[in-house]
């Protein structure tokens, strides 16, 4: 069994946790988790990729064991956790690194592959979309709707996504075997986004995340340009971001490695086995040739 190592860094005054297992010459591979979780959704997944892979897999700010300043104090955008999580990446020593996006770590992952396109030496998005294809609407016009205007009404709304009934029904969603999935899940990223000011940065960010699809023709060029290896491995039932969105890679991709498995949005949760062989295949033919 790999030995995990639970780190600590500050980048730019901010304190960020992030988990750490691999050989440290090994290359390396970045996980970047979704909402409403945190490095925690990798904790199986880790020790499967690090008797290859020097493995990194960070908390964003504002979630999981990273600070969480309130949004008087920080100004929680996408362009600034990529840019924690470039700051992250360079003090600990890893310039060329494989990405692993999940739901928001897609649209941080893109910005690290535009901005910086000689690093990312392959891509594998879970439930990452980086094209309009597959954004559900049953979950997606409540932020639609508070993104064009705050009101008590729209807020109220999306507040719902804050609950603990919407974080296990992203869990559970779209699952064949729901005793599969471990109840600690939700209740863990329940506990977490819950604590006193956090709602606030969630807000935040549900905002913010429409500035996410107008940088998607960009990504579409880094894609036609750079080519990198990409495998989307992608849950069947997945509630907030569909099987299009997976699907949407192998326009701008043809050679994109498109696998649809019976599972929801938090894949690794039910279908950790299947995903894992196509994710550890992947790299070592892709970051080992």
């Amino acid at each position: 069994m790999a030995t995990v190592h639970y780190r600590y860094a500050t980048v730019s005054g901010r304190r960020l946790f992030y988990r750490e297992a691999g050989p440290a010459d090994a290359p390396a591979v970045v996980l970047l988790h979704g909402f409403p979780t945190s490095s925690f959704m990798f904790r199986d997944l880790i020790p499967l990729l690090a008797g290859r892979y020097r493995v990194i897999a960070p908390d964003h700010l504002g979630f999981g064991f990273s600070d969480a300043p309130g949004v008087a104090e920080f100004d929680y955008t996408f362009d600034a956790l990529a840019g924690l999580t470039k700051g992250l990446l360079d003090q600990i020593g890893v310039s060329r690194y494989a990405i692993y996006v999940q739901d928001y770590g897609a649209p941080i992952g893109w910005r690290l592959a535009v901005n910086h396109p000689g690093s990312v030496t392959a891509i594998i998005t879970q439930s990452g979309n980086g094209y309009d294809d597959g954004f559900v609407e049953g979950f997606w016009q409540t932020v639609w709707d508070y993104q064009r205007e705050q009101t008590p009404q729209t807020e109220g709304a999306i507040r719902g996504a804050l609950s603990l009934d919407v974080t296990k029904w992203q869990y559970l969603t779209g699952v064949p075997d729901e005793t599969l999935v471990s109840p600690d899940t939700w209740h863990h990223d329940y506990q977490l986004i819950s604590r006193p000011g956090n709602d606030e940065i969630q807000l935040k960010l549900f905002r913010d995340y429409a500035a996410n699809p107008p940088q998607y023709p960009a990504l579409h060029a880094y894609f036609r340009e750079a080519k990198p290896p990409l495998l989307a491995v992608w849950g069947k039932g997945d509630p907030i971001f569909g099987p299009a969105g997976a699907e949407a890679f192998a326009r701008d991709l043809p050679d994109a490695e498109i696998h649809l498995l019976e599972g929801g949005h938090f894949l690794l949760e039910s279908a950790l086995d299947e995903a894992a062989g196509l994710i550890t295949g992947f790299l070592d033919r892709t970051l080992t040739r």
